[in-house]
Order: C-alpha cells, then structure tokens, then sequence
C-alpha cells in the first residue's frame, strides 16, 4: 500500500479522534477556545473567529478579572454557565430602594433588555423584600405587560426564615416570552414605619430555588450589592425544525442528533439521540454511550452497539440475559443428551 492510501484511511480517523479530544476538552468548536476562567464555552457559543454559530452567541473572555470572566456579546452580563440543553446562567444585581428620616436616601432601578434570549418562565421567579414595599417588573411581549408583588410587615417577628409567602418577602412568575425587562420599586410610607429594622425594599428576578429569604436581609444594607442568578433560555436561528431541514447547508444538528422545536420563543434546539452523548452542534460531537460500562442492566453477557446494546447468556446458560428478563440459569441437561451413544446403542 502506498502512502497516499495509507494517508486517505487514516486522515479521516485522525480528524475524528481531534474533535473527539476537544469534545471531552469542553464541547468548543475545534481549534477554539474552550474555558474561560472557570466556565466551559460549548459551541454554538464562542470567543469569536468563527468559533460561535453567530454575533449573538458571542462570548467576551475579559481577562482583567483573576480568574477571567465571560460575558454575554459584548455587554455586561456576567456568564456563570452554559447548557446545551438550551439554557444558560447569567448574574445580576438587585434593584434597590432605600429611605432615612428625611425621606429617600437612595434608589437603583435594574433591567436587561435581550434580542434572542428569552428570561425563562418555567426557571426564573420575580423577588420583593422589603416590610413596605411594592415591587413590579415590566417588559415588552409586543405589548406592554406589568407584574409584581407587594408585601407588609410592622416587625422582624412577622417574617419566617425560608418563606416568601408575602410578609416580608413574596414572589411571583415571569410570563413566558419576555425578551426584556425593568425592576421598579415604590413604598406607600416610605418605610417611614419601619425604618428601625427595614429601611429598603429590594427587587430582582432570581433562579428558582437560588435564593433564601431571612428575616436578617430586611436590615441588611449591603443587600443592594448582591448579585442572583437568572436562567436565560437560548434557541438556534428563528425557524422550526421543518423550516430549518429545508436548509441543509444551515441546519445545525448533526449526525446522531434529533431537533427539537423551542416551548419559548422561535428558533430550535439539538440534542443527541438516545444512546449518544456530546455536542450535537458539531461534527461526530454526539459519541456513542458505552452502556454495558453505565447502566449495570445484564445479568450475563453486556453487548455495546452503536446507540444501543443487547445481553446474552454464555455458553452453558439459557435465558435473555437481562436482570429485569428471565436472566441467565444453568441449561438442564437430559439424560438423551448427556448419553446419545448408549441411547442409539439402546435402540
């Protein structure tokens, strides 16, 4: 065999153990940044270059900050995770309004305003503290919405640890759609009652189940600098699957992968087929699942396929060699089988 035929065999071998490498590295395009600081970059996000599927999943590395930070395009919100399962973690501050005697002391509205990335409703809830406070967020779904909270309370004894039921702290859902939006605070007696152990109201949308309340943060001054957490949901292009297939040359889920139309929003998502684990966005991303190695679900013999595999019994036992089937047992051997020559004898 000559070299340019040993060559042809290898080569493509060759390319898909390097995307396998940077497959186990961290999901990145091949050749791409793959971590940034402490959070993994998974294509279709990138550092650039053309590393991400498009301007909207860039990802800006500042390495000012020890560790280095991710932000999402070119702006201020903080990147904490990213999900291939069509969801990403970002940070943000809390909306604060504060009083003293004299009246306000201090206010700060917050908001995001996002083109592709919707808050997610099923992810996110909407968070006011305060013991006279009533807190709303506003945003756009092509019309204008409004939603809030309002809670009350005259002393520390009336708020419980861990509840936000609506004495001290109360929450509420975010609609589904909302590509924006904006905190807004206000009291009715500008704390004026409360002012020994609640001077401020907070508001801030937050990961469900991230934050705590305690009654401690009613008095907490350094509340207004905290950041949360908020779930963004993330969708390829603006087409269904039966859109996007039309389009092979810009269709985004590759080889052992299904699609997946978005529940928020247009546009849809990859994900790997059954039996198959990785980056469905990119070449041989999605690798087959050794199952025998995972699952434990034989009781004789462990057959991997790709995507699949079978059990079976060795030789000597009978059954479908699965624990949850009739397993694998001893074959009964008769006394014709055990003696063919002396029953032909016999004969």
């Amino acid at each position: 065999m000559d070299l340019r035929c040993l060559f042809n065999l290898i080569a493509p071998f060759a390319v898909k153990l390097t995307i396998l490498a940077t497959w186990v590295a961290g999901h990145a395009k091949p050749g791409c940044q793959s971590k940034c600081g402490k959070l993994s970059i998974p294509y279709p996000f990138g550092t650039g270059n053309g590393c991400n599927i498009s301007s909207n999943f860039f990802i800006t590395c500042n390495t000012t900050f020890n560790p280095p930070k991710a932000f999402l395009t070119t702006g201020d919100l903080e990147v904490l995770y990213i999900s291939l399962d069509g969801y990403l973690r970002i940070q943000t501050a809390a909306a604060y309004d504060c009083y003293n005697s004299s009246g306000r002391s201090s206010h700060q509205f917050r908001g995001i305003g996002l083109a592709k990335f919707p808050i997610s409703h099923t992810k996110n809830m909407f968070t006011a503290i305060g013991c006279d406070t009533f807190a709303y967020v506003r945003g756009s779904l092509g019309h204008t919405y409004s939603t809030g909270c309002l809670t009350f309370c005259y002393n520390t004894t009336d708020g419980i640890n861990g509840s936000c039921s609506g004495i001290g702290c109360c929450q509420t859902v975010i609609p589904k759609g909302v590509r924006g939006y904006t905190v807004s605070l206000s009291s009715s007696y500008h704390h004026s009652y409360v002012l020994d152990f609640n001077p401020c109201s907070y508001g801030f949308v937050v990961e469900d189940g991230a934050y705590n309340f305690s009654v401690s943060h009613l008095a907490d001054n350094s509340f207004s600098n905290k950041t949360f957490p908020v779930i963004l949901d993330w969708t390829i292009g603006n087409q269904t699957c039966k859109e996007a297939k039309m389009h092979p040359l810009n269709y985004a889920c590759k080889e052992n992968s299904a699609c997946i139309d978005a529940e928020n929003g247009p546009g849809y998502l990859c994900k790997c087929v059954d039996g198959f684990q990785g980056n469905p966005h990119l070449l041989y991303g999605c690798q087959d699942i050794n199952e025998c190695d995972k699952l434990k679900h034989c009781s004789g013999k462990c057959h991997n396929t790709p995507g699949s595999y079978y059990c079976s019994c060795p030789e000597g036992f009978e059954g479908d060699g699965w624990k949850n089937g009739t397993g694998c047992r001893p074959k009964v051997v008769t006394q014709s089988q055990s003696f063919p020559v002396l029953v032909v004898a016999l004969g």
